[in-house]
């Protein structure tokens, strides 16, 4: 991606100046949005090849230090006795680009690479036991399903921000530094509001073993008693940690890069550029949204939870009252608990994903120069 200033890249298309060099000059670089999206898709599915090992051991490590029986295990903390003492629980699984809830009812209904027996006593013998012992397939148990979610969520929230990004500047004249801040936010906004309703469908349908006609009654009455706004349940939450992440994310990364191309005097970012600087800014945003974190990750527990509980369920903490719950049980630091897991986590996936990103975007930059040099 080229990190030339905005400016220049305005001026060289109002003169005309580059293009020979260039014949298809445009603020996203000379792709199409649908490239854009074949783009980030890509970066997606790398980004999930790489990361879904990871939290399958960290899971399968997790479930043996801590049966069904036995509270709510590391995921969370038990916030009333009737769930500390309950048989079953909820835990999350992240392929690198979404958190996604899976329930589990007394040790069944529940995935089968969770239940699975052998026993490890680390993170290197958990490697090498499951590639042993049950094969590679099973290191990325449970990625197809979803990728269903993620990889179109990963697509329409990074073709819009660059979409929204040269709007912003080059339609609206914003100021640089402001264009990735409001651009990175709207575009995570756009994202979670399309998903929402499709991840609640998701716990539903996990935790009732609904047949797709008894899921349609499900969410026939739960709008008829609640209005369609009740499909959007937990969206409070996962805004409040998902929209600063992805703007204070993108605002770093922009930066970053930027500085990197300056000081090794370069117009275009490397591939090792890319992967730094996002590394950086995904630890930088998920340092300062950890406290969004942690109330999302109880709300989203706490639904999956809900969902599985017969007879009218409770309604539901709101964002406030779940932050003033945790703060009584743990002080302050609960807000900030689990900070270098989810460092591991974070920094990793968001180097790969962007570093990917950049890079299929060059890719059909360089496409379509020569699609056009060959025309000429």
């Amino acid at each position: 991606m080229n990190c030339a200033l905005y400016s220049s890249k305005k001026e060289e298309i109002k003169t005309g100046v580059g293009m020979a060099e260039r014949p298809a000059v445009s603020p996203s670089g000379g792709i199409t949005p649908v490239q854009q999206m074949l783009a980030s898709g890509t970066g997606a599915l790398l980004t999930s090849l790489f990361v879904t090992p990871l939290d399958v051991v960290k899971i399968r490590l997790q479930s043996q230090s801590a049966p069904f029986y036995q509270a709510l295990a590391v995921d969370t903390v038990p916030w009333s006795n009737a769930i500390r003492h309950s048989k079953w629980k909820c835990f999350l699984y992240c392929n690198g680009l979404m958190d996604h809830l899976y329930v589990c009812q007394n040790g069944m209904r529940c995935t089968t690479w969770y239940n699975s027996p052998t026993r490890f006593s680390g993170t290197l013998d958990a490697f090498v036991k499951i590639l042993r012992y049950e094969g590679v397939r099973s290191l990325w148990s449970g990625l197809p399903p979803t990728l269903v979610m993620a990889v179109p969520a990963t697509m329409i929230y990074f073709t819009s921000y660059d979409q929204l990004r040269d709007f912003l500047h080059y339609r609206m004249g914003c100021h640089e530094n402001q264009v990735p801040l409001v651009a990175g936010g709207l575009a995570r906004l756009g994202a979670v509001t399309v998903i929402s309703p499709l991840e609640l469908i998701r716990t539903k349908m996990q935790s009732r073993q609904l047949s797709y006609r008894e899921l349609r009654v499900c969410i026939t009455s739960a709008v008829a008693q609640d209005g369609w706004v009740s499909l959007w349940r937990g969206w409070g939450p996962t805004v409040l940690r998902d929209v600063p992440f992805s703007a204070l994310y993108w605002f770093s990364y922009e930066l970053v890069k930027r500085q990197l191309c300056q000081g090794y005097e370069v117009s275009e970012s490397t591939f090792m550029m890319s992967f730094t600087a996002g590394a950086f800014s995904g630890a930088v945003a998920a340092l300062m949204t950890l406290p969004f974190d942690v109330v999302k990750t109880r709300r989203q527990i706490q639904l999956g939870e809900m969902e599985m509980l017969t007879g009218s369920p409770k309604k539901p903490l709101s964002t406030l009252h779940m932050m003033r719950k945790i703060c009584a049980e743990s002080g302050y630091r609960g807000l900030f608990a689990g900070l270098l897991p989810r460092l591991i986590k974070v920094a990793p996936a968001c180097a790969v994903m962007i570093s990917s990103y950049e890079f299929g975007k060059t890719f059909f930059e360089r496409l379509n120069r020569e699609r056009v040099l060959q025309r000429m």
